[in-house]
């Protein structure tokens, strides 16, 4: 039987219904908002998986073509792997998601978010998101939620609830905001340099939405919820807790706070194993994972016990203390720029290309075809944390570089203003802490040094959140130990100006706004310090670009006359081309693009669209090519298509008998315009040097010879 709750967000109604598609599922719910809908299924595994110590969630969201009305491009007409975008909706619905599922579960989940529906007016990724948490609400799935989700856009000095695609492209801030009923849990966006004022207003405006989104969820879990399956009662217990407690911590208090990432890993490593072997017999080889899991609890507890108490954290540093950064220019002779970002264990190597419009990434998604003229791709390579693996992107990948291009896409300067295209690559060579945050330094580095006028630097902070109580201590520049021990993660990229991206994950049930300004605050001083650092390498984008870049030139044209630029079947167009080496590109506003890979070859081709356009002038002298010969003269080419009668009384001041004393075809030669007439016809003189009069004519004669 069909059941339906809807509820007014922004300009529509977002109707979710169940009981009617999928329903062999665990859960399921259709969710419509104007013109885009979404399906929303939550199955899970029959049998518990014995020993898991995780959720093992996979988040499937898929865009159908057909939503569109689109056939997928390429050889094969069917959706195949998941596009970049996908995969980025997949860790929003993730990230809010899975914090709420119980360990103690240990079965497989599954939801799976398909988009069936897309007016490409209002985007369905937070349409998603509240269909997957309502899918997983109604199931028989135990799941601490439910979830809401909207997206908030300031336009126009005003915040609006999920806006449309054209409301996002003409706002200056765009984010995701996620929470439960408890208080916000995620939030995930771009802006254009705004203040953190702003963003705590943005935060604050999207929370009764989301608390009405939750509250619709829980009534449509009341009509139709299922009775939620058992979770896995623990049976077995660790022996001798108390006593390994006992021998651990002390040992452990002084291992967690060894300086450097690799020793403190092994020093706490030693403890374990030396633990382990003095209990032996009293914890069994089955009991391995249990033991492990108490000295990872103790360890939390140290560690979390010393930065409230102390406010001293694993390698000694101070809440606000920010670890020793170096930037580096000019690191790679043949790439374009490039630049070494180190801020303590964490590094990133950042390449900047430049190429031409003809290297922009062709966009085919179910929003309509585009082209992207800025690109970032993110590496992170398994040395970067000494370890072994497979090399690939992943999902962690994409996800860490769209944060970063986001941050430093708000500054980018438009096509008009820097015609060229742009890919951006960071390889990380280290990690212990935000190496997306090293990626947005040294990424905001390379742009300058490979002379990319940016329209400011940009740096990132990841910060985080110890709270006990009533006890909160915010920490800048967190560790990857920081990170997994902690209660947040939030990641402020920005100017000095403001905040162009911003990314925050909650483990806890609440953070309220007050510790949210506090540590937005934190994380401003923390950037601006490091964007003094930043500025000691490079504070302005160099004047100049690589010699080894393309050029391009750009100018402007009367429309009228492109068809002449062009020639008859493209000939004249494809004839400079081949003679410089040079790629051009004729916008129908008369707008022309010169693309070559040296300034010479750019700046010659331009030359010839030049003179192409030129308009005769008289008295002024050109530069020639005869074309024919004829008895009364000679015609002149002295502006590509178009010549001019040069008649064979103006080669000479002497008497010239024949032209072919004087000319040949093809000769190079000056000339002067001394008249058109009404038909528009040219007459030319040739131009003598004056001591050429004592030269020989052709063939022996005595007449003078045209300079050349």
């Amino acid at each position: 039987m069909k059941q339906t709750v809807s509820l007014r967000i922004g300009e529509h109604d977002l109707i979710i219904e169940t009981g009617h598609m999928a329903k062999q599922a665990n859960g399921s719910v259709f969710a419509h908002y104007a013109g885009t809908a979404v399906l929303a299924t939550a199955c899970c595994s029959n049998k518990p998986v014995e020993g898991l110590d995780f959720v093992p969630l996979q988040v499937e969201y898929n865009e159908k073509y057909y939503a569109a009305g689109k056939i997928p491009g390429g050889f094969l007409k069917r959706e195949g792997r998941l596009k970049d975008k996908e995969v980025l909706v997949c860790r929003l619905i993730d990230r809010p998601l899975r914090p709420l599922f119980q360990k103690s579960f240990q079965r497989e989940i599954q939801v799976v978010p398909t988009v069936l529906s897309a007016d490409q007016v209002n985007p369905p990724d937070v349409i998603a998101m509240v269909a997957a948490s309502a899918a997983v609400t109604i199931s028989d799935i135990p799941f601490n939620g439910p979830v809401g989700a909207v997206r908030v856009a300031r336009v126009n000095g005003e915040f609006v609830v999920n806006p449309s695609f054209a409301q996002i492209e003409s706002g200056e801030l765009d984010i995701i905001v996620s929470g439960s009923e408890q208080g916000i849990t995620m939030v995930e966006g771009g802006a254009g340099q705004v203040s953190e004022e702003v963003l705590l207003e943005a935060i604050e405006f999207a929370r009764k939405p989301i608390m009405d989104l939750c509250q619709i969820q829980n009534e449509l879990r009341q009509l139709v919820g299922k009775e939620k399956l058992p979770l896995v009662e623990k049976t077995e217990f660790l022996e001798k807790e108390d006593e390994i407690r006992a021998y651990l911590y002390p040992k452990l208090e002084e291992a967690c706070f060894v300086l450097g990432k690799f020793e403190r890993y092994a020093a706490i490593k030693q403890v374990v194993t030396e633990a382990r072997e003095h209990f032996g017999e009293a914890v069994p080889e089955e009991h391995n994972k249990m033991f492990s899991g108490l000295a990872d609890t103790i360890e939390k507890e140290i560690v979390r016990k010393s930065i409230i108490e102390n406010k001293k954290r694993t390698d000694h540093r101070g809440p606000e203390d920010i670890r020793n950064i170096t930037c580096e220019l000019d690191i790679l002779d043949r790439t374009h720029g490039s630049a070494l970002f180190t801020r303590g264990e964490t590094q990133a190597l950042a390449i900047t290309t430049l190429g031409t419009v003809y290297d922009a990434q062709i966009m085919d998604d179910i929003e309509g075809d585009r082209r992207d003229s800025f690109m970032l791709h993110y590496n992170f390579p398994p040395f970067s944390v000494g370890e072994t693996g497979r090399m690939g992107t992943g999902r962690r990948e994409i996800g860490h570089g769209h944060l970063a291009h986001r941050a430093l896409l708000n500054v980018v300067p438009s096509q008009e203003a820097f015609p060229y295209t742009l890919r951006l690559v960071s390889e990380v060579l280290e990690s212990n802490g935000s190496s997306s945050m090293a990626t947005v330094c040294g990424g905001s580095l390379s742009l300058m040094n490979a002379g990319v006028p940016i329209k400011a630097p940009v740096a990132g902070i990841a910060m985080g959140l110890i709270q006990e109580g009533d006890n909160i201590v915010v920490l800048s520049d967190i560790l990857g130990e920081e990170d997994h021990l902690g209660d947040m993660d939030f990641k402020v990229a920005g100017t000095e100006k403001g905040i162009t991206a911003f990314q925050m994950d909650i483990k806890v049930e609440n953070v309220s706004a007050d510790i949210m300004k506090t540590a937005l605050e934190q994380a401003r001083r923390g950037r601006l310090h490091i964007l003094e650092k930043m500025k000691e390498a490079i504070a302005v984008p160099r004047t100049t670009l690589s010699e080894y870049a393309p050029r391009i030139i750009t100018f402007k044209i009367d429309p009228e006359k492109i068809g002449l630029m062009i020639g008859p079947g493209g000939k004249t167009i494809k004839s400079i081309q081949e003679k410089y080496d040079v790629k051009v590109n004729i916008s129908d506003d008369g707008s022309v693009t010169i693309y070559c890979r040296d300034k010479q070859g750019a700046e010659e081709a331009k030359n010839s669209f030049t003179r192409l356009l030129e308009e005769p002038e008289v008295g002024k002298v050109y530069d020639g090519t005869v074309r024919r010969i004829v008895d009364f003269g000679a015609f002149i080419e002295f502006l590509p298509g178009k010549d001019g009668l040069c008649h064979i009384s103006k080669m000479s001041p002497n008497r010239v008998n024949a032209v072919s004393d004087i000319l040949e075809m093809n000769q190079e030669v000056q000339v002067r315009i001394i008249e058109i007439d009404k038909m528009g016809r040219v007459n030319l003189s040739l131009i003598y040097d004056d001591d050429s009069k004592s030269g020989e004519g052709k063939e022996g004669g005595n007449q003078d010879r045209p300079s050349r």
